[in-house]
């Protein structure tokens, strides 16, 4: 794997949180009230501790295992660094994710809902979660179908260890941002009807990566979750 250094990284974010600010004052938005996420899924322990050099704080991983191990090498010099998992999450290897991140982004099922739930109950703890929606509804993403959303909130509404905060999704892939819009608007609309039915508040939005994030912030983003922008291509890529 390539390192990123330091500076260049510092750069780049400077860059993405200036794109940030444009779009929500387009918006009449604040810009402080959307959270820069950096993705980190593919890049080195060396480049998440030059990414936090570079003063960001919060890191959204994939896997359980790779967010688990760079969460090992760097707690030590870098306690202050908030981890979210934003993949899929098998129900086996939950107990692990809680072992190790902040919330749980990609909720999909109400089995894993109930997972969660026996493992927190035991422990006596809550977990801040999102409920993950297929807008495109691929086969090759996870995701509740928007259809079913209000159905799996429901069904979290029943685990009292669990705090769901919002939606996330990641629609279809399209190089042209314009394209995404309606899918970000559609889980904008998929959110507020849940939270007028069960009369509860769901503030938190996660969508938007390195080539759509503007288009996701004009439509609501609180969240935006950038791994290119900020580091370059994953080597795979």
């Amino acid at each position: 794997m390539t390192t990123v250094a330091a500076d260049e990284i510092a750069l780049r974010k400077a860059d993405v949180l200036a794109r940030i600010a444009e779009a929500a004052l387009r918006r009449g938005r604040q810009p402080a009230d959307i959270s820069l996420m950096a993705v980190t899924k593919g890049h080195s322990v060396e480049t998440v501790a030059n990414a936090a050099r570079a003063g960001l704080m919060l890191f959204g991983e994939n896997r359980v295992a790779e967010g688990a191990a760079k969460i090992e090498a760097l707690r030590a010099n870098f306690p202050g660094l908030t981890w979210r998992l934003i993949g899929p999450l098998q129900t086996n290897k939950a107990k692990t994710a809680l072992q190790y991140f902040s919330a749980v982004e990609s909720l999909d099922r109400e089995r894993l809902a109930v997972r969660l739930e026996r493992l927190l109950s035991e422990e006596g703890r809550a977990l801040s979660v999102l409920l993950e929606v297929n807008l495109g509804k691929e086969q090759s993403k996870s995701g509740v179908l928007p259809e079913e959303a209000a159905h799996l909130f429901e069904a979290v509404l029943g685990c009292p260890h669990l705090e769901a905060r919002g939606l996330m999704a990641v629609p279809p892939f399209d190089p042209d941002p314009e394209t995404a819009r309606p899918y970000f608007r559609h889980l904008a609309e998929v959110r507020d009807r849940i939270a007028k039915e069960f009369a509860r508040p769901l503030p938190e939005l996660s969508m938007g990566m390195s080539h759509d994030f503007a288009v996701a912030v004009e439509e609501g983003a609180t969240e935006v979750r950038i791994g290119t922008a900020l580091f370059g291509p994953r080597a795979a890529e």
